[in-house]
């Protein structure tokens, strides 16, 4: 993609008392300023952001071993999260009840709510046991199964679409008007492990990223698929004759315009409009991984997780980096669409 400018510094807020370790996803409210985190500290924080930037905890709760995913209804009054303990939890964020709402074999790595609008919540969960569940909350048991090829990645939803990524470079789209059979099941189009998925706000497709420094953008529609196309970014050549190769571990779409952010373990955040083939923008490195983005409901702020992503184990994990959560004002000239 051709490049755009280069942000020289960022003057971003840090989030009030951030998680102890690092975190595993952030997660807007559609409908208000609610931000909120799930991290290796088996925690979900919510924290309500005011437009200066300033931040106050609104609620926590826990897992009983790391919160692995994290996700909000679509009215924004529920808060729904996936863990390492094998169960799917939500908090009510007007009575403050949490209850346990799924139950898998392995640990919940991703989780959605995947209803239509105006509909009763439907909370997807896939897991590292190969299988993808959907839960109607009025239920105690799901009401469908789903084997998966291999454990689950990562997952988005852009209703009717739901796409799952899985170990082996797998990926499954489903229409949700036949949630228990895949529409199409398709090999990434990225050679490397995959670490991300994000459907486009069109509904029409969705953007998946790999540990290899590279980005697929992919159609659904047959009629579209010739548009489809990847490309390489967060990579790094000035510094030895070998390009160091990032893990992208984050692709983000703003609501409103509909272009991407893409976040890396290079420790920079990069915004794309995939319509112009056209890098946006480039912003100042951050000396630390990105490990997940998210965009506010009207696309005003975006947030941003800081920390060690593990990819070195835990020999690598000497504690020089620190946890944190960062907010930063957006510029619609960051992320409008060039003119064609």
């Amino acid at each position: 993609m051709d490049s755009s400018q280069t942000d020289p510094q960022i003057r971003d807020v840090e989030i009030n008392q951030p998680p102890t370790d690092s975190v595993s996803e952030l997660a807007f409210n559609p409908k208000a300023n609610f931000l909120a985190a799930s991290s290796w500290d088996n925690e979900v924080r919510i924290w309500e952001v005011m437009e200066t930037g300033a931040s106050a905890g609104k609620a926590s709760y826990s897992h009983e071993a790391p919160a692995l995913c994290c996700a909000w209804s679509r009215d924004g009054s529920k808060i729904a999260s996936g863990g390492a303990d094998k169960a799917g939890r939500m908090l009510d964020i007007g009575t403050g009840q949490t209850v346990q709402i799924a139950q898998h074999d392995g640990p919940i790595r991703c989780i959605k709510f995947v209803e239509a609008e105006n509909s009763s919540p439907i909370v997807a969960t896939a897991s590292w046991d190969k299988t993808l569940k959907y839960w109607d909350l009025r239920q105690q048991s799901p009401i469908g199964t789903v084997n998966l090829p291999e454990r689950a990645y990562a997952m988005d939803c852009n209703h009717p679409m739901l796409v799952v990524a899985t170990a082996e470079r797998k990926v499954l789209i489903f229409n949700l008007s036949n949630p228990t059979t895949p529409f199409e099941t398709a090999d990434s189009p990225l050679k490397w492990q995959t670490r991300t998925v994000s459907c486009f706000t069109t509904g029409d497709g969705y953007a998946i990223g790999s540990i290899e420094g590279r980005v697929g953008i992919q159609y659904v529609d047959p009629k579209l698929k010739d548009k489809s196309f990847s490309f390489k970014c967060h990579r790094d050549s000035t510094k030895t004759i070998e390009t160091q190769v990032y893990s992208i571990n984050s692709i983000t779409h703003h609501p409103i315009y509909g272009t991407f952010v893409t976040g890396a373990n290079d420790g920079s955040f990069v915004s794309w409009d995939k319509d112009s083939r056209h890098k946006l923008k480039t912003y100042s490195k951050l000396g630390s991984p990105i490990l997940s983005t998210a965009f506010s409901g009207d696309g005003k702020l975006f947030a941003y997780a800081l920390g060690y992503d593990w990819a070195q184990g835990y020999k690598g994990n000497v504690g020089t980096i620190k946890n944190t959560i960062k907010l930063h004002a957006v510029l619609d000239e960051d992320v409008k669409p060039k003119q064609k």
